[in-house]
């Protein structure tokens, strides 16, 4: 069965189901998310987004903010194009420092740092395109960059291909001069996102 390309009004519940439910969902999708995490170097990681991590994002969205229909419309927008379309993975690149002057000295080095990463599929380099779709740029014109970027990587047929081989080697880098890392995708974690191209 092929993966759902988008998130339809019908597809999310009401406040009221979804209370019922939220804990063993909650628990379900950080189950689900485990594979869709890594970690490049000391400070980032990226979260690879599908369908269901972004229908579990507007539900928790809509539980937190309660803003009734215009809402449910607010984040349709926002995250239906995080949706992998078929032939490219799409990832929340994060930088997680819980201290707030560690954080703002690292981000306020890291301008177009959203420029410089890329998935090496079997020797083959993907750069990342930054989503364009929210009109929000990411590095400002004083060269800080946001803790939170969200980055598709195009892939053409042939490296598709290649990272559906059992074991291969795909190598996720984040190549900044001041923030040069890059880390090994586990053969679990490659099984899973294979499953996100169509």
């Amino acid at each position: 069965m092929k993966p759902k390309r988008s998130i339809q009004r019908d597809d999310i519940q009401s406040l009221e189901a979804y209370g019922v439910e939220r804990s063993k969902r909650r628990r379900a999708i950080i189950s689900y998310k485990r594979h869709r995490r890594l970690e490049v170097g000391p400070v980032a990681a990226f979260y690879f987004e599908n369908y269901n991590t972004m229908l579990s994002q507007i539900q928790e969205m809509l539980w937190i903010e309660k803003g009734g229909e215009d809402q449910i419309a607010d984040e349709l927008a926002a995250y239906n194009p995080l949706i992998p379309q078929g032939r490219e993975l799409v990832a929340t690149l994060m930088f997680e420092i819980a201290e707030p002057t560690r954080r703002l000295a690292l981000l306020s080095r890291l301008g177009r740092v959203e420029e410089m990463v890329s998935l090496d599929v079997a020797g083959q380099k993907i750069l990342a395109m930054p989503e364009r779709g929210d009109g929000v740029e990411r590095t400002r014109a004083d060269g800080k960059t946001s803790s939170i970027h969200f980055l598709h990587f195009p892939f053409q047929m042939d490296q598709i291909a290649a990272f559906r081989e059992p074991g291969a080697r795909i190598i996720a880098a984040i190549d900044h001069p001041e923030y040069a890392h890059m880390a090994v995708m586990p053969e679990a974690m490659r099984q899973v996102l294979a499953e996100d191209f169509d």
